[in-house]
């Protein structure tokens, strides 16, 4: 899958809501945000910020990683992840135990993630049976993880090494400058934000590691 492939993140997270049996309107009342925006990112005229992408994954029941697969194959284990059949975070490879990125991801072959608010995510690599999110993440300068401006929260646990560039990174009430070389690891239903406030994007290798659903994600 080359860099330039968007995969068609809107239908696949219709795919689970209308498999969750929730409306459009109660899914925007449930996160926070209007049906207007639920609905433009469904027909791919809007793409959602980072922690928008987690409110609406942990809303129904689903991985982020589960999104960046394309296909009509793809579309089973989304369903069965969706409605509770597949109780696991990762039900989306559960479900195909055969499928593997890797062992080499090289960078043309990498499956990318384009966000709103200047983010970009991209997959380098997954073994199955593991539950990790393994990625490269982009902010762009003035990209940031909220658009809107405020924190994010979900189950797990994230560490993060920043390789170019510089990030903000507001974890509770504390505000953190990450340069080069800089490492950061925290549970992730700490509140958290990142932002590029430099005038080069910023890089880094991010690690998520994620944990079953009913634990209050």
């Amino acid at each position: 899958m080359p860099p330039a492939a968007v995969p068609p993140v809107g239908a696949r997270i219709r795919q689970a809501r209308l498999a969750h049996g929730t409306s459009l309107r109660a899914l925007a009342r449930e996160i926070g945000v209007s049906a207007s925006l639920v609905s433009q990112i469904e027909n791919g005229k809007s793409q959602p910020s980072v922690s928008t992408l987690y409110a609406i994954t942990t809303a129904l029941g689903i991985s982020v990683e589960s999104l960046f697969e394309t296909g009509e194959a793809d579309a089973a284990p989304l369903v069965a992840a969706a409605s509770g059949t597949v109780p696991h975070a990762l039900a989306a490879f559960a479900a195909d135990p055969g499928r593997r990125i890797g062992p080499l991801v090289t960078p043309d072959r990498r499956e990318v993630l384009e966000l709103d608010s200047g983010v970009v995510w991209e997959r380098l690599g997954h073994v199955p049976g593991t539950h990790v999110d393994f990625l490269q993440v982009t902010y762009r300068p003035g990209g940031a993880s909220s658009s809107s401006g405020g924190l994010m929260r979900h189950t797990g646990t994230e560490y993060g090494h920043l390789t170019s560039g510089e990030l903000i990174l507001t974890l509770g009430f504390d505000e953190y400058t990450l340069r080069p070389g800089d490492s950061v690891c925290f549970e992730s239903t700490t509140p958290h934000r990142y932002r590029n406030d430099g005038d080069v994007p910023a890089i880094g290798t991010w690690f998520v590691s994620t944990e079953m659903f009913g634990d209050g994600r």
